[in-house]
């Protein structure tokens, strides 16, 4: 997917993430490579299949972001991209925040 047709721009951030998967109660530990208002890319050996429900919780900062997600393409055994579903309240004010520092703008990390 191309950046001309995402909803929202992608930025580097790198933070640890555990993905648990809704059906078997699996889990998944990787890494968030890339960033967005609308999803994240992380970087796994053990990817799930695309449609896939996830829950995700990405630690940054001494923090924890938390959401459900759709897996919406994966690089078997290596990446996949990951679009928000439902997202808290405090989640998306955590998310808000660190995107400008993502970003590079004045509250770069």
């Amino acid at each position: 997917m191309n950046q001309a047709t995402r909803r929202s721009s992608r930025f580097p951030f790198i933070a640890i993430a555990e993905i648990a998967y809704r059906e078997s109660g699996g889990r998944l530990s990787c890494q968030v490579k890339t960033l967005s208002l609308h999803g994240c890319y992380v970087e796994t050996p053990d990817t799930l299949p695309i449609g896939r429900e996830v829950s995700i919780k990405i630690f940054a900062e001494s923090e924890c972001f938390a959401a459900t997600a759709r897996v919406v393409y994966e690089l078997p055994n290596s990446a996949m991209g990951l679009a928000f579903e439902e997202v808290s309240m405090k989640s998306q004010t955590l998310l808000c925040r660190w995107l400008p520092k993502a970003s590079g703008g004045p509250d770069r990390l």
